[in-house]
């Protein structure tokens, strides 16, 4: 590292991640192998005893998460910046997007503060970018991430799980028995690159999930008819949003109120995608301008281009729709 003192830099963007397999064995030793955490990916900047987070399309949700106040403090004089994850706990104590859910959309303070206690978060934390004054991006992972376990950093709401160099097969076989989402394997050697979406970091999955834009939403039927029966997909293709599918399970009474009452705000007259849909999915839609982002649970892409049975997983409003791409 250069012996010139840096300030806090105001904004790094998130390194990015491909989807992928795992590497081949002549090659599992050149990675390094983390656990993935299923929740909101959040920079973290820490300076004077304050830590400030902001998601991947830079929405500040420090407020949001009132257990950085501690985190912030334990960390003293240190001045850093931090990659990591903000993930919840289901009543089995199991990493769960669903129980994080409720979290991600709150800006009243004291539903902040109810749900604080009922529901606390963990940040995860996986890599250092800036540390007292010094920018850590260009150094090699092994070298980032010993510099970040040296910190020692581990407390009630923030933790920092180990990784292994190489592997993979063994940590993804445990991702599994835990039902966790997957795993992370990261080239050893390479720097972090700002805002890119690279090779160097390889996503492997247990399960099958996929972003979307919501561009509309059909009525339900039967004890679903006085609000959404489904929501219509799509994702940033050639020409504009291309149509993937729709989405009709997996939600609650109260994910519907609140698709609802979100959803009403953002109606237009026509469709916002690039091509028309099956006739038989823009019966009775109600179309509706393409802000809000999405994730669903699916097995598999038909031919045609087609989720094959989604089911809702929730709102990621730390997405943006430019962020969303094919998961192939």
């Amino acid at each position: 590292m250069a012996d010139r003192r840096a300030p806090l830099p105001e904004l790094i963007r998130p390194m990015l991640a491909t989807l992928g397999e795992l590497p081949p064995p002549a090659q599992d030793g050149s990675y390094g192998y983390e656990l993935k955490w299923d929740g909101v990916r959040a920079i973290g900047y820490a300076e004077g005893g304050r830590v400030r987070a902001l998601t991947r399309n830079d929405l500040d949700v420090t407020a949001a998460y009132p257990e950085l106040l501690a985190f912030g403090a334990a960390l003293g004089t240190t001045s850093a910046v931090f990659d990591g994850e903000l993930i919840a706990f289901d009543a089995a104590g199991r990493v769960s997007f669903g129980a994080l859910q409720p979290r991600m959309h709150l800006q009243d303070a004291a539903r902040v503060r109810r749900l604080a206690a009922s529901t606390p978060v963990t940040y995860v934390l996986f890599d250092l970018l800036h540390l007292n004054g010094r920018d850590t991006t260009g150094l090699p992972y092994r070298q980032r991430r010993e510099l970040l376990e040296g910190l020692g950093l581990s407390g009630p709401h923030w933790d920092t799980p180990p990784y292994t160099e190489g592997g993979g097969p063994r940590l993804l076989a445990t991702s599994r028995e835990q039902g966790l989402e997957g795993v992370m394997a990261k080239l050893l050697d390479t720097p972090y690159e700002p805002g890119r979406r690279s090779r160097a970091w390889i996503k492997i999955k247990n399960l099958r999930t996929q972003e979307a834009v919501i561009v509309g939403w059909r009525p339900g039927q039967g004890n679903r008819a006085d609000t959404i029966g489904s929501l219509l997909l799509g994702i940033p293709g050639t020409g504009g949003l291309v149509y993937v599918g729709s989405v009709g399970t997996g939600f609650t009474r109260q994910m519907l109120g609140d698709l609802r009452a979100r959803l009403s705000k953002l109606e237009r007259a026509d469709s916002p995608l690039a091509a028309s849909p099956p006739a038989r999915d823009a019966r009775d839609a109600h179309w509706v301008s393409p802000e809000l982002v999405g994730e669903v649970r699916f097995t598999e892409w038909t031919r045609d281009g087609r989720l094959r049975h989604p089911a809702w997983r929730g709102l990621r409003p730390d997405k943006s729709p430019s962020d969303v791409v094919r998961e192939s």
